[in-house]
């Protein structure tokens, strides 16, 4: 059975903009646990798109900027 948006993908809210774009970070069920930027949500997978090669970039760098200032995984 195909799981859509697993941990590590890179992805965005299909509704807003409002959330940037976020990488999953756990699976549950239809929900998906995913960092953003400013906040970690619980998201359900339905209302989540792949990111876009530019999305899949800032968070990548955000990310990226984060794990290098504070260490840790991200």
């Amino acid at each position: 059975m195909h799981t859509p948006h697993g941990p590590g993908a890179f992805v965005a809210h299909t509704g807003t903009d409002v959330y940037g774009p976020g990488k999953v970070i756990s699976v549950d069920g239809a929900h998906r646990r995913v960092r953003f930027t400013h906040f970690v949500a619980t998201i359900r997978a339905d209302d989540l798109r792949t990111a876009s090669p530019t999305e899949t970039r800032e968070i990548q760098a955000w990310l990226h900027a984060r794990q290098k200032r504070y260490g840790g995984e991200w």
